[in-house]
C-alpha cells in the first residue's frame, strides 16, 4: 500500500509498552517490549489488535529496542536476532489481516529506536554518544536491511535524538524500497542533543526515502511549534505522537506528575497541518480512541 496516505488524516497507535504493560507483562529487561517477541509474541499480537480496534491505523512493530548486540546479550546468535526482528513486521501483519474483512486500510510500521535505546541506559534521550556519524550508520544498517527484507509499509525512525544520528540514518536507509519516517525526540524547539529543530528537519527535505518527518515521545506541549517548523523547512507530511506528558523519574522507577495528552490538542495538531497523529508512553487505546473520534468528527 502506498505510504503516507494523501487523501485523510491518518491515526497512528499509542505506546506499544505501555498496552504490555497494562495486560501484566513485566517489560523491566534490557530489551523491553522486544523481550516478548521471543517469550509472547501472542501478546504483541493481542496488543496490536487493541490498538487496531481503537481506531489506529497504523501499528508500530515491538522492534523499537531490538538490536543484534541486545538480543546477543540474551544468548541470541544473529540468524535467531534476525528472525526475531523479521517477527516484529510478522505479528502486526496477523493482527492487520485479522481485521481485513472490515475493508479498513492499515498498514504496519517497522519500529527503529534509536542507538541509545538499545544501551537501555537512557541515554536516547540525550543523544551525544561519542560516536561518528558513519559509526552510527554502520552500527543502524544491518536491523534496517532485516526490517526493510520482512515487507513492512513504512519504516518508523523514531525518538532520535540527535542530528547526527539522523544523518547515520538517512545514509542506512539510502536506496531503500520501504519509505520511512523520522520522527526527533525534543525538548522545546531543539532536539534532545541541543541542536536547532530547524536545522535538524532540514537535513531531511531532500532525502527521497523520507517521506515524513516530525516528532514523539516529547510533552504535548511542545508538539504544535515542532509542526510548524517541520511543514515550513521540509514541506512533508507531518507525524505526531508525543508521551502522556507525564515525567519520568529513573532513580525511583515511576512516572511522576499529571498526564496532559488530550483530544482537544490533537485536534489543534491537526489544523496545525499534522497528517499522522497517535501517541507514544503512556497513550493507550482508550487515548487512541477519543483521537480517533476527533478526528473523525473532523473530516
Amino acid at each position: 500500500m502506498d505510504f503516507p496516505p494523501a487523501d485523510a488524516v491518518t491515526v497512528l497507535d499509542g505506546g506499544l509498552a505501555t498496552e504490555l504493560e497494562a495486560r501484566g507483562h513485566d517489560l523491566s529487561d534490557a530489551l523491553w517490549s522486544a523481550r516478548l517477541l521471543a517469550d509472547d509474541p501472542d501478546a504483541i499480537v493481542a496488543a496490536h489488535l487493541a490498538f487496531f480496534r481503537a481506531g489506529a491505523a497504523i501499528a508500530t512493530t515491538a522492534t523499537y529496542q531490538a538490536s543484534f548486540p541486545g538480543f546477543a546479550a540474551r544468548g541470541l546468535g544473529r540468524a535467531d536476532a534476525q528472525q526475531l526482528l523479521r517477527l516484529g513486521v510478522e505479528l502486526a501483519g496477523a493482527a492487520r489481516a485479522e481485521l481485513a474483512a472490515d475493508g479498513r486500510r492499515r498498514w504496519v510500521a517497522a519500529s527503529v529506536g534509536p542507538y541509545g535505546a538499545a544501551l537501555a541506559d537512557g541515554s536516547e534521550y540525550r543523544g551525544r554518544y561519542g560516536l561518528t556519524v558513519a559509526e552510527l550508520t554502520v552500527w543502524h544498517r544491518p536491523r534496517l536491511e532485516v526490517l526493510v527484507d520482512a515487507g513492512p509499509d513504512v519504516l518508523a525512525l523514531e525518538t532520535i535524538p540527535d542530528a547526527d544520528e539522523a544523518r547515520a540514518l538517512v545514509a542506512a536507509i539510502a536506496g531503500s524500497p520501504v519509505p520511512a519516517w523520522l520522527s526527533y525526540s525534543i525538548d522545546a524547539e531543539r532536539t534532545r542533543a541541543g541542536q536547532p529543530l530547524a536545522e535538524a528537519f532540514a537535513l531531511l527535505a531532500d532525502v527521497p526515502e523520507i517521506v515524513a518527518v516530525g516528532v514523539n515521545c516529547c510533552t504535548p506541549a511542545d508538539v504544535a511549534p515542532a509542526i510548524a517548523t517541520a511543514r515550513a523547512v521540509t514541506g512533508k507530511p507531518v507525524v505526531v505522537y508525543p508521551n502522556s506528558g507525564e515525567g519520568w523519574d529513573a532513580r525511583r522507577g515511576r512516572w511522576t506528575g499529571s498526564a496532559r495528552y488530550s483530544v482537544e490538542q490533537a485536534g489543534r495538531w491537526v489544523a496545525g497541518g499534522a497528517t499522522i497523529v497517535g501517541g507514544c508512553c503512556r497513550v493507550g487505546p482508550a487515548d487512541i480512541a477519543g483521537l480517533a473520534r476527533a478526528i473523525a468528527g473532523l473530516r
